[in-house]
């Protein structure tokens, strides 16, 4: 009886192996690439349902809003120069340096907006911060994971 059942559970074992699709070398888990997936949508709908929701002028909204796509592209545009570089792939000095420069303004234009709001309660500018610093940070993960994914599947 105990080698019946030791065999069913070896065959259980075998088949869960079979069913289970194998992760490439250097790809990034489903779990942590979900992760970021759902960081990135939190942030920004987080942040843009704040500014549906705020008391504030349009051209503010849209001020805010810009920010946040200035940002969103510069941090994905760094993070792209950043590995080309670190693979060897040709990038210019002044497109490397426009992409710093480009997320070092989008975050200081938000830092300045945010400081010199009126309308804006401080709890509400800690909201926006932080909803920014979420998106800015998990729109380099979800270009790190998609390129990681990319490179360990043309490996094979």
């Amino acid at each position: 009886m105990t080698n019946d059942n030791e065999d069913l559970v070896d065959r259980e074992k075998q088949i869960d192996r079979k069913m289970k699709v194998e992760r490439k070398d250097g790809e990034p888990t489903s779990v942590f690439k979900g992760a970021s997936w759902a960081a990135l949508l939190i942030g920004v709908s987080a942040y843009l349902l704040g500014l549906y929701n705020a008391a504030m002028e349009l051209n503010e909204q849209g001020y805010y809003f810009a920010i946040l796509m200035f940002g969103l592209y510069s941090s994905v545009s760094l993070q792209k120069a950043v590995r080309d570089k670190e693979e060897g792939i040709p990038v210019t000095n002044i497109y490397y340096g426009i992409s710093w420069l480009a997320l070092i303004i989008a975050i200081v234009l938000m830092a300045v907006g945010l400081y010199n709001a009126e309308s804006i309660v401080l709890s509400e500018k800690g909201f926006y911060g932080m909803a920014f610093v979420l998106s800015l940070f998990a729109a380099i993960t979800v270009q790190k994971n998609v390129r990681d994914t990319q490179k360990a599947r043309e490996i094979d």
